[in-house]
């Protein structure tokens, strides 16, 4: 059983950092893709950034220059560097982890597309304060 758990969530003012990590337990052979998802009150939830097995990364375009993902895998931990946070991303904040799957002959991971994911942790509060 694969268990995901998150921390690093908390209050912070608009311009503000934080860090989350999630680290994951169990059959890490199912963590080849990682990535961090987000929901707002009232809101869908929305891809962050992801990490592909192979390392390269991506970015919904109101994260990029201001947001890093990274993983290491010794710990079995994935992060999120979050800076110049804006009151509007005050979200609860999720990471996931899923294998790849055969597009064609190519295994590739599920990008933003949440149900692409097998694994979820329990979500840490993320409160950006005006």
């Amino acid at each position: 059983q694969v268990q995901l758990v998150e921390s690093g969530g908390g209050w912070v003012q608009t311009g503000g950092s934080l860090r989350l990590s999630c680290v994951v337990s169990g059959a890490t052979d199912s963590n080849d893709c990682m990535a961090w998802f987000r929901q707002a009150a009232d809101k869908k939830l929305e891809g962050v950034a992801v990490v592909n097995s192979d390392g390269s990364t991506s970015y919904t375009d109101s994260v990029k220059g201001r947001f890093t993902i990274s993983k290491d895998n010794a710990k079995n931990t994935l992060y999120l560097q979050m800076t110049s946070l804006k009151p509007e991303e005050t979200a609860m904040m999720y990471c996931a982890a899923g294998p790849r799957r055969l597009v064609g002959y190519m295994p590739v991971c599920p990008g933003f597309l949440e149900s692409g994911y097998n694994y979820w942790g329990q979500g840490t509060q993320v409160t950006v304060s005006s």
